[in-house]
Parts: C-alpha cells; sequence; structure tokens
C-alpha cells in the first residue's frame, strides 16, 4: 500500500495522533563498571540510535551540563547517567567507533554538550535531519517526522523534567527510550521508502493550498 507523507506535518493533528510506547528493555547505568559491559553489549549490534538529555534551565547565565545519554537497538535502551558516571573511557570508545550505523536527530548539538564534559573525536553518526529530506520531508522535530512516518505521537511531556533527580521515574525512563529508538524507526522507515519508492508526498505551499507530487 501507498504511504503518503507530507513535506511538513501539521502539528495540530499529532494531539489526535494514538501514543507511541517503548515496549523493549531499559537499563539504567551509573557505574563505570555496568557501563563498560554494556558499551561492550552495544558494540556487537548492527545498528544504534542516540539521544541526549540535559536538566532544563529557567534562569538567564544558567546552563547545565548533559545528564543523561541513552543509546538503543531494536529492543533494549540503555540509559548512561552522566551526571553520575561523567564521560568514561567506555562511552568515548563508543562515540568515536566508525563501524557500526549510528542514527540520532541533530546529533551536531549533543556532540557540542557531551564535548563540554571530556573532549573526544566523534566517530560516524547518521543525522534522521538530512535522511529525511531524501524523500522529501522539511520538519526536523522528532515529534513531527515521527507523526509523519508513523502515524503516532511521541509525547514530549517528560522533555522539561529533571534529569539529574536522584532517580528517574518510570515516565522519563520511557520517554528516553522512546526519543533513542525512534531514530532506528525512523531510519529503517526512510531506507524502505528509499528502497521500494512506494510513497507520495503532499507538498504543502500555503495554509489554503497544497499539491500531491507522486515520487
Amino acid at each position: 500500500m501507498t504511504k503518503t507523507i507530507y513535506n511538513k506535518f501539521d502539528k495540530q493533528q499529532i494531539a489526535n495522533l494514538p501514543k507511541e510506547e517503548f515496549r523493549g528493555r531499559i537499563f539504567t547505568i551509573t557505574t563505570e563498571r555496568d557501563a563498560e559491559k554494556a558499551v561492550n553489549y552495544l558494540m556487537s549490534q548492527p545498528i544504534l540510535g542516540f539521544d541526549s538529555e540535559t536538566r532544563p534551565t529557567f534562569k538567564r547565565n544558567v546552563s547545565h551540563q548533559v545528564a543523561l545519554l541513552q543509546v538503543a537497538t531494536y529492543d533494549t535502551c540503555f540509559l548512561f547517567r552522566l551526571n553520575q558516571l561523567g564521560l568514561p573511557n567506555s562511552i568515548v570508545r563508543l562515540l568515536e567507533d566508525t563501524s557500526i550505523t549510528k542514527v540520532a536527530l541533530s546529533w551536531k548539538d549533543d556532540t557540542h554538550m557531551l564535548q563540554l564534559r571530556r573532549k573526544y573525536k566523534s566517530g560516524k553518526f547518521i543525522d534522521i535531519q538530512d535522511e529525511v529530506g531524501r524523500i522529501g520531508i522539511e520538519d526536523h522535530s522528532l515529534q513531527k517526522i515521527y507523526a509523519n512516518l508513523f502515524g503516532k505521537m511521541i509525547s514530549k511531556r517528560q522533555q522539561l523534567s529533571n534529569w539529574e533527580a536522584d532517580i528517574l521515574s518510570d515516565a522519563q525512563k520511557a520517554y528516553a527510550a522512546l526519543d533513542a529508538w525512534a531514530c532506528i524507526h525512523i531510519y529503517d522507515e526512510i531506507q524502505r521508502l528509499l528502497h521500494s519508492r512506494d510513497y507520495h508526498i503532499i507538498t504543502t505551499k500555503s495554509e489554503n493550498e497544497s499539491e500531491t507530487q507522486v515520487v
């Protein structure tokens, strides 16, 4: 069945979509020993999704370092609590790797923030924002891209929560894992559509005018 996608997805439609959930395993990593084990497992996987979270700032001239690094496979997500771990050698090894397919959204920004914790040479990452342009999608937010491709909503309710809390809530963990896993899901779907060409895109010209272009 041919998939219909939009160059720009209407944000107002997102609230009416069913919510997406990450149904895999979630492991919270707080020690260097566990980080080493987790990275060894992740290095054996064919593809990884990445994201990070930082405690929000509500005051001028106040900033925080990255508190959480999420790395997901198809069925598992590791939450590295960098506010407790720092950036140990094992995680740097993963970030510098050039052999595994690693996907993320706006990863240059995440890299800049991570390197404030420790300088390292970033390995090869595929940015979802670049990939979606190959099928005509112009949106750059994960929520819009996901809604466009899958007709489901990624809730952002936990985005501004405290990522340096002593214990992360189940809601925070689920949100963090979903964002990293969603990058893999989006990447795979883009590759499928590019291979099959089984889609058409609706290009929005203005609020009241649209044009359908078969690609």
